[in-house]
C-alpha cells in the first residue's frame, strides 16, 4: 500500500448511507452491454456529496492539520486561514480562464492549484509528493468517503456477467486511489477498461460538460463495438449524471441511495423534461434490471 492510500484509510472512518425515502423503480433496462459508473455518492459515500466540495467542515482548521501531517513547518494556524481563501481563489481564477478558453465547464488540476497556494504561503519549492500529500490530507478531511455498502460486489458481478465496465467521474489525482485503499484493487483490477475511464481532471472538463461521455462512447464503439444506446450510465446527479448521459445516448439509472449526495435537481430546466430508465436505492437492485 502506497503512502497516499494510508492516508485515506487513516482519515476516511465507516460511512454508511443516508435514507432519501425515494421509491426504487426497477425498470427493466433491455440489452445492455456496458455499465458506466460515477463515484462520488455512487460508489463511494462522500460526506460532502461531491469531489473538491467542503460541508460543515472548518476548512481552515482542515488545512491547518494537512500541512502539519504533510511535514510544513511555521505558523500553520495562519496559513490555514490564508490558505483556505487562497484555494478558492485559484479554483475561481482557472475557472475564468478556461472559461475565457472555450471551455464550457473547467475542471482543475489540484495538485497545481495546490502548488500556487503553497508557493503564496511558504515561499519555498515543495516536492510533487508533498504536494500530493497535502492534497490528499485536506481532501480526506473536508469530504471524507468510504465505499457504498455492496459496491465491490456489484462491480464484481456485473464484470463477470460479461459485460463492460467504465467510469465517467469529476475527479481528481486522488480519486482511483479509493480503490486500491479501500477494495485493494486497482480500478482495471477491480474490472473496468482503462480507456473506459474518463477522469474529469485528465480531460481538464467536468460534469455536465457534453464532451466527456462521448470520448467513453468512442473507445466503447472502437475497442468493444458498443454503442452508447447499449450502454447504461449510473448516477446519483440528475443534471451531471443522468441528463449528460441521456443527451449523449445512454439508458440511465439514477442512484437516490444516499441523502448527502442525491441531486434531483427540480428547479433545473435540463431536467425538467427528463427521467431516467429506472431508480435504484441500494447497488445490488442495479443487477436485478440489466
Amino acid at each position: 500500500m502506497n503512502p497516499l492510500e494510508e492516508v485515506i484509510l487513516q482519515n476516511c472512518p465507516p460511512l454508511a448511507p443516508l435514507p432519501t425515502g425515494v421509491e426504487p423503480k426497477l425498470n427493466k433496462l433491455g440489452p445492455v452491454k456496458a455499465v458506466l459508473f460515477d463515484v462520488y455518492g455512487t460508489l463511494f459515500v462522500s460526506g460532502s456529496g461531491d469531489v473538491g466540495t467542503a460541508a460543515a467542515t472548518d476548512t481552515a482548521e482542515a488545512l491547518t492539520q494537512a500541512l502539519a501531517a504533510s511535514g510544513f513547518e511555521g505558523d500553520l494556524e495562519q496559513a490555514g486561514q490564508l490558505g483556505k481563501e487562497r484555494l478558492k481563489t485559484e479554483i475561481l481564477a482557472w475557472h475564468k480562464a478556461g472559461r475565457e478558453a472555450g471551455i464550457d465547464f473547467p475542471e482543475v488540476e489540484i495538485s497545481a492549484i495546490w502548488k500556487k497556494v503553497i508557493d503564496s504561503l511558504f515561499h519555498a519549492d515543495a516536492s510533487p509528493d508533498q504536494i500530493h500529500r497535502l492534497a490528499v490530507e485536506y481532501e480526506c478531511r473536508v469530504n471524507p468517503v468510504f465505499p457504498m455498502p455492496a459496491s465491490l460486489e456489484t462491480i464484481h458481478r456485473i464484470r463477470d456477467g460479461g459485460r463492460v465496465l467504465g467510469i465517467v467521474s469529476n475527479a481528481q489525482f486522488y480519486t482511483p486511489l479509493l480503490f486500491s485503499a479501500f477494495f485493494g484493487q486497482t480500478v482495471e483490477e477491480c474490472g473496468f477498461g482503462p480507456e473506459c475511464c474518463i477522469w474529469s481532471f485528465e480531460e481538464l472538463k467536468a460534469k455536465p460538460s457534453e464532451a466527456l461521455f462521448p470520448k467513453v462512447g468512442k473507445f466503447l464503439r472502437e475497442k468493444h463495438n458498443i454503442e452508447l444506446d447499449e450502454t447504461v450510465y449510473v448516477g446519483n446527479d440528475m443534471l451531471n449524471d443522468i441528463y449528460c448521459a441521456k443527451q449523449a445516448g445512454c439508458k440511465t439509472v439514477l442512484f437516490a441511495g444516499d441523502q448527502r449526495s442525491l441531486r434531483l435537481r427540480e428547479n433545473d430546466e435540463r431536467c425538467l423534461a427528463i427521467q431516467p430508465d429506472a431508480v435504484i436505492t441500494s447497488l445490488l437492485q442495479l443487477l436485478e434490471i440489466l
